[in-house]
């Protein structure tokens, strides 16, 4: 299964996503906000795939990304947001290495894409 990095700035959906994708077998890191997920990927964590909140203190989530791919060309990446707007921002990331994902969802759906992105 794959290595991720989990970072959103919400406790409680960063908990529950963790959750979710350890029952699927990966291993999961989790990163309180960008700044700490950008700290996390600087230490060589060997991430296969990052699932990030967009909007997030320090270090926004599309931000994270593009640092993150630039370092790792295998590296996949789920960005999450609630804000249609920028989500669309994010499309101008590579679409072969990059999937939206708009809140809510149901966490079935978190699972699929990091599936999507895995498989």
């Amino acid at each position: 299964m794959a290595s991720i990095l989990l970072a959103d700035d919400d406790p409680a959906m960063r908990d529950l996503a963790k959750r979710a994708l350890e029952l699927d077998g990966h291993k999961v890191t989790t990163a309180d906000d960008g700044t700490d997920a950008q700290a996390l990927l600087r230490a060589g964590g060997g991430f296969d795939v990052i699932v990030s909140d967009i909007q997030m203190p320090g270090v926004d989530g599309i931000t994270l990304a593009r640092m993150a791919m630039t370092g790792s060309p295998r590296l996949k990446v789920l960005l999450i947001s609630a804000h249609a707007d920028v989500l669309d921002t994010a499309k101008s990331l590579d679409a072969s290495r990059v999937r939206l994902l708009a809140k809510p969802f149901p966490i079935d759906r978190l699972r699929a894409e990091v599936k999507a992105l895995t498989g």
